[in-house]
């Protein structure tokens, strides 16, 4: 058991309920962990990508401020400005933001990114995107690191997690086997 397990296991079991229900309506066949909890193929997740990355952003985002809310004594909640939310946590002097996959090279989202980034270390923080997926936008990256982020992806964003909880996150979401498959 890891720190903060029922609150994960039960924002997981959410995300499983709503996918089970979900009515499927080209991107790469790569998947990725959190795809693996799920059970979701890359086929499955074609049919509908906007909605499959949405959602598993929010999971994804849900589940690392839990786990970081369980295990660091230094977390606090997200930075927020008027409407707009800078990053999703804080643990220390690190502003956390989360996400599956940057895909997007909008010019108001790589704005953002480079706001905020700017923002967040203007107000003393390091800004530190932690992405799960390996297949991100190169121009939104690239505007990410002009704005100030160290920016982490795949295995590194679990080792991140791992050095600042304590838990080795990848492991225990794999461990986790087929009990949150969504059953189609």
């Amino acid at each position: 058991m890891i720190p903060g397990e029922p609150e994960i296991t039960k924002l997981i079991g959410t995300y499983q309920e709503s996918f089970a229900a979900k009515a499927y309506g080209n991107e790469n066949d790569d998947h990725d962990v959190l795809m693996d909890v799920f059970g979701l193929l890359p086929a499955v997740k074609r049919e509908n990508r906007q909605y499959w990355g949405r959602e598993l952003g929010m999971c994804w985002q849900l589940i690392v401020t839990a786990l970081f809310r369980a295990t660091c004594t230094d977390f606090a909640p997200g930075y927020r400005e008027g409407g707009d939310e800078l990053c999703d946590l804080i643990a220390g002097k690190d502003a956390i933001d989360t996400k599956y996959r940057i895909g997007s090279g909008d010019s108001g989202t790589l704005k953002k990114f480079k706001q905020y980034g700017q923002k967040l270390q203007q107000m003393g923080y390091r800004p530190v995107l932690l992405i799960i997926r390996e297949d991100n936008l190169p121009a939104a990256i690239g505007a990410c690191n002009v704005g100030g982020w160290t920016v982490l992806t795949g295995d590194t964003t679990f080792k991140y997690i791992q050095t600042k909880t304590g838990v080795d996150f990848k492991q225990w979401l794999l461990e986790l086997g087929t009990k949150y498959h969504v059953s189609r």
